[in-house]
């Protein structure tokens, strides 16, 4: 028979721990604790959640670039359109410039994929630091 597992409310700047007591069946003496990892804060969900979209709509970017896409078609005149304000920081980065309609390795892409993941990453070991 186990207990039910002790919760703490969660609350947006620390992470919640359980603690599991297991008990023998036959004389009902403690054997061991067992603790949890903790769970992540509301807030890493919500910065995982927004950079997961951002990071879709880059990789399905630079699939398109790659492979040469139209920029006349809607589906990709959206993803271009949407992902453009995010791509912009890094436009001049390697002297370059975006033609599209034509097959090309967009490497500036790829560093705002790379440097978006490093931020959220960055951002939900922020939150994180208070944890104890």
């Amino acid at each position: 028979m186990q207990d039910q597992p002790t919760k703490k409310i969660p609350d947006l700047g620390t992470e919640t721990t359980e603690t599991h007591t297991i008990r023998t069946a036959t004389n009902g003496v403690p054997q061991k604790q067992q603790t949890v990892a903790p769970k992540r804060t509301v807030v890493t969900r919500v910065i995982w959640y927004v950079a997961s979209i951002l990071l879709t709509f880059l990789a399905f970017r630079f699939v398109l670039a790659l492979l040469g896409a139209n920029p006349t078609n809607p589906f990709a005149g959206f993803i271009y359109g949407i992902t453009a304000p995010f791509v912009a920081p890094f436009s001049g980065l390697f002297g370059y410039h975006l033609a599209y309609g034509a097959s090309q390795l967009e490497v500036v892409t790829l560093v705002a994929i790379v440097t978006y993941a490093v931020v959220a990453w960055g951002l939900t070991r922020l939150v994180n630091l208070t944890r104890v």
